[in-house]
């Protein structure tokens, strides 16, 4: 049997190359939008000789305590949202070592999976499950929750925490554009202040109508708010929206559509190893499409790292060379 070693310091794993023992968390309420796409991969896997065990959630936390708890496999793949996927990472940071993490994309957003560069179709993503390589990345830790992509808190927190899930299963995207509107409409909202340590221990403090505290290089889908975030360096960057009310809130959606934010005035990127929000008590803290916490909080990088099955990072070492 071939084996897969993974070149991850201090997390000695190897998976086989084929027969790869898999255990597959489900979300049977995420997929509606991508009918038979977990199917088509099941059967895939098992076509490649995977020996799967499946698992569905029925309640918030499930997940989470499926990973944590996984024995005689080879790797836990999270099928569902970014939510679900969350309380995946959660399960598995919870453990003495880490199991690699294996995603099956059926979410609204799926960030993580584009920031993996994971395949779109079942056969080829079945393939890398099976036997790809399997490759290192820095989570970040929002109070005592791991989140992969971003963490945050102002008006993406706040329509997180709103947005109706009826709508959402329906809609996808559209039910956030929804409460969006709705926030805006309802008033201004309070500022944050927001403390940024860097590597070499410098610290900045200021205040910010909105602060999103990047790992991965996309957001909210495939929009970037840090073109230097890489989920392969263990670093943080702290996307700060300085200037406050409707029109700002506007011209800072419009900006990240049209990949213009860096232009805006008032927005600004800081790298960071630890960052701290402060404002209204009790105000949801997002990381990856959840509320994991509340203000305040403190935004750092998690103790140790995760192995992921996913490509080699080809494409963000060659940003990473032109930048």
């Amino acid at each position: 049997m071939t084996l897969v070693a993974s070149p991850l310091p201090g997390l000695p794993h190897t998976l086989p190359g084929a027969g790869r023992r898999l255990l597959l968390i489900h979300n049977p309420t995420a997929g509606f939008r991508r009918p038979g796409f977990l199917r088509r991969t099941v059967h895939a896997l098992r076509d490649s000789g995977c020996r799967l065990e499946l698992r569905e959630t029925a309640a918030r936390g499930d997940a989470e305590r499926f990973a944590r708890e996984a024995a005689g496999v080879d790797a836990v793949v999270a099928a569902g949202g970014d939510g679900t996927v969350n309380e995946v990472v959660n399960g598995l940071g919870a453990r003495p070592v880490p199991l690699p993490l294996g995603v099956i994309p059926l979410g609204t957003a799926n960030v993580l999976a584009g920031e993996l560069g994971l395949p779109d179709r079942p056969a080829a993503l079945a393939a890398l499950l099976a036997a790809g390589p399997v490759r290192l990345i820095h989570p970040g830790r929002a109070g005592g929750r791991l989140f992969t992509m971003m963490a945050g808190a102002g008006l993406d927190a706040a329509v997180v925490e709103g947005v109706n899930p009826r709508l959402k299963r329906l809609t996808g995207k559209g039910a956030y554009v929804v409460e969006t509107m709705g926030r805006l409409l309802a008033g201004p909202r309070p500022d944050y202040t927001v403390t940024v340590e860097d590597a070499a221990g410098g610290v900045e403090r200021v205040r910010a109508a909105s602060c999103i505290v990047a790992k991965g290089h996309f957001y909210g889908g495939r929009f970037v708010l840090a073109p230097q975030a890489d989920l392969g360096r263990p670093q943080l960057h702290a996307c700060l929206f300085e200037c406050g009310g409707r029109a700002a809130a506007l011209a800072y959606s419009a900006g990240m559509v049209l990949g213009l934010l860096e232009r805006l005035p008032g927005f600004r990127v800081l790298p960071a190893v630890r960052v701290g929000i402060d404002g209204p008590a009790g105000e949801p803290v997002q990381g990856d499409g959840d509320v994991i916490a509340r203000l305040p909080v403190e935004i750092a990088l998690a103790p140790s790292g995760l192995p992921v099955i996913a490509p080699p990072p080809v494409r963000r070492e060659r940003e990473a060379a032109a930048a």
